[in-house]
């Protein structure tokens, strides 16, 4: 469990890469002044991106099995991480944020159609 991070994992590197290659540079990393602390937020224009792990969050299309071992444990642990993150996404919502939560299986599979959805609202809201 150790070796499992929190912040700046292989899919946010991945995203964070791909907004500045689009030019969008200028973000913000776990930006403890917003609601949640975001993975990566752009405070001007008030958008926030959380970066999913799919085994962590429970991806609803990867659908990653549950561990063989205490199961009622674990299951109640990724219900709380869901609780966690629709409270956080409401915060955010309340304060007029646009929020973007992006599965690592999307940043593997559609990288380009995530970075266009992003883009196209920070270059409204800029």
């Amino acid at each position: 469990m150790k070796a499992n991070r929190a912040k700046d994992t292989r899919p946010e590197r991945t995203l964070r890469s791909a907004l500045r290659d689009a030019g969008y540079p200028g973000y913000r990393l776990n930006w403890n002044r917003a609601p949640g602390r975001p993975d990566i937020s752009y405070p001007g224009r008030k958008v926030a991106v959380f970066v999913h792990g799919c085994y962590w969050h429970h991806c609803p299309r990867c659908h990653p099995n549950l561990p063989k071992s205490n199961p009622e444990f674990w299951a109640r642990k990724f219900e709380l991480n869901r609780e966690r993150v629709a409270r956080k996404r409401r915060q955010l919502e309340e304060a007029d944020w646009t929020v973007y939560e992006v599965w690592e299986c999307d940043i593997r599979d559609r990288l380009d159609g995530v970075v266009v959805e992003i883009t196209t609202t920070l270059a409204r809201r800029a």
